[in-house]
């Protein structure tokens, strides 16, 4: 269960797809200042939170873009805010290369993370992918979350994406809950990932 009062969201491409986001906006995006098609930012105890949207438009391959419109938005957003400022940013698809012949990737993702990359700490986080990954470059820090439905192959380990067919007593070893914990006056979040089973 939720433990918390204040839930925000960032659609994945099925929340897309049939109306480019209408219906998600109008259903999710209700207690934030949402700008384009959906991105936003608010900042909470001392962290500056940032919802992008890059399902909409996807590149060849399937990969997610941000779109100059909204990595304009972005830079103006973090321009004024003090380098020691954590920043957590939410994205469905991963704004790093996981395996681009997949669509596991944004095709813009660079320029985003270079308005990103002057804060001490900077944690990405995803889904998309149904797994958990994680990667380390400089300051920022990237970490993709199992599902709670319809798990993944490993990156190049099946001809393509797709749900994989388990045995039943496997399903919830692959499927979980990502927790994130931020403690004010630490630099850095507690991700802790546990299955279902």
């Amino acid at each position: 269960s939720c433990k918390t009062k204040d839930v925000f969201y960032v659609p994945g491409e099925h929340d897309v797809l049939n109306d480019g986001g209408k219906l998600y906006r109008d259903r999710y995006l209700k207690s934030v200042e949402a700008k384009g098609s959906g991105w936003h930012s608010f900042n909470k105890n001392g962290v500056h939170f940032v919802g992008l949207v890059n399902v909409l438009n996807l590149q060849a391959g399937g990969l997610g873009q941000l779109g100059d419109e909204q990595l304009e938005w972005l830079e103006a957003d973090v321009k004024d805010l003090g380098t020691s400022t954590p920043i957590v940013v939410f994205a469905h698809i991963p704004l790093w290369a996981v395996y681009p012949q997949w669509g596991w990737g944004t095709s813009d993702s660079e320029q985003a993370l270079g308005y990103l990359k002057r804060f001490g700490s900077v944690t990405v986080l995803n889904g998309h992918i149904h797994q958990v990954l994680q990667k380390v470059e400089g300051n920022v820090t990237f970490h993709t979350a199992m599902s709670t439905a319809f798990p993944q192959p490993e990156p190049g380990k099946a001809p393509n994406p797709g749900p994989l067919k388990v045995p039943a007593e496997k399903l919830r070893s692959m499927l979980g809950l990502t927790n994130v914990q931020y403690k004010q006056g630490k630099s850095a979040l507690a991700v802790v990932d546990s299955n279902l089973s």
